[in-house]
C-alpha cells in the first residue's frame, strides 16, 4: 500500500501531537503516539473540509489507519503537555519555494474561513466541557484573535492589536501575517527568534481548526 500521509511525532511521557506533514493545520493529540495516530486518521473527515477550503482534497486512503507513517519522532515539552503542538521539527526546517509559501498560506486563510463559518453559526452560549468549563462563542474568537496577534510577533510583524468585533482590524492581521507566509524561505527562524515559515503555519492553521472543531463539537447537544 502506498503511503498517503507522512506524520511527525512530538511526545511527552504524558501526551503526544501527530502532526500530518503536508498538510498545514492537522495536528491531534492524545495521550499516547498511537491514541494521537489514531485521532489524527479519524479527524480526517474534518480535516478535509478545510483542505477543500483551500483548494485541495485528501487522499483517498487518508480514510485507512495504515496509510498513515511517522517519518519524524521529536520530545515535547511543557507546552505539548498543556495541549499545544510546540516542537519545531527538523522538516519545519526545510526551505521553502514561493509555490509552497503560496500554499501555506492558502492553508492558513483556509483555517480561519473555516473558524469564521463555525463561528457565524454557533450559538452564544456553547454546551460546557466534561469538568463544566470552557470558552462560549465570544470568549473564543477573541481568544483566537489575540493568540494570532501573538502569533504575528513571533513572525517579525509588529500590528495593533485588533478588537475581535472589528472585522476590518481584524482582518488587517491576518493579511499582514499571509504575506509574511507567502515569503519564500530557507528554512531558517523568522525575525530573529524560533519559528520558521512551516511551523508558523502549521501552528497558526492548527489553533483555527482545533477551535472551530471545539465549538461545533459544543454546539451541538450533549
Amino acid at each position: 500500500m502506498t503511503v498517503a500521509i507522512a506524520v511527525t511525532v512530538e511526545a511527552t511521557p504524558k501526551k503526544a501531537f501527530a502532526t500530518a506533514v503536508d498538510w498545514p493545520g492537522w495536528s491531534r493529540a492524545g495521550k499516547t503516539e498511537e491514541l494521537a495516530l489514531d485521532a489524527l486518521a479519524s479527524s480526517a473527515p474534518r480535516y478535509a473540509v478545510a483542505a477543500r477550503e483551500a483548494g485541495e482534497s485528501l487522499p483517498p486512503s487518508s480514510n485507512d489507519r495504515g496509510a498513515y507513517e511517522v517519518v519524524e519522532r521529536t520530545g515535547g515539552g511543557s507546552g505539548t503537555d498543556f495541549g499545544v503542538p510546540s516542537a519545531i521539527t527538523d522538516l519545519d526546517r526545510r526551505s521553502v519555494s514561493v509555490a509552497d509559501a503560496e500554499r501555506l498560506a492558502r492553508f492558513v486563510e483556509a483555517a480561519w474561513t473555516t473558524f469564521d463559518r463555525v463561528a457565524t453559526s454557533a450559538p452564544a452560549e456553547l454546551r460546557k466541557g466534561p469538568r463544566g468549563g470552557g470558552r462560549d462563542r465570544d470568549k473564543m474568537i477573541g481568544h483566537v484573535v489575540e493568540a494570532d496577534w501573538y502569533y504575528a510577533r513571533e513572525i517579525g510583524i509588529r500590528h495593533p492589536q485588533p478588537d475581535p468585533a472589528d472585522r476590518a482590524a481584524v482582518q488587517a492581521l491576518r493579511t499582514a501575517i499571509l504575506d509574511a507566509l507567502r515569503q519564500a524561505s530557507d528554512g531558517s527562524p523568522l525575525a530573529g527568534r524560533k519559528w520558521t515559515t512551516r511551523y508558523a503555519a502549521r501552528r497558526i492553521a492548527w489553533h483555527a481548526l482545533d477551535h472551530a472543531w471545539e465549538m461545533e463539537d459544543r454546539s451541538a447537544p450533549g
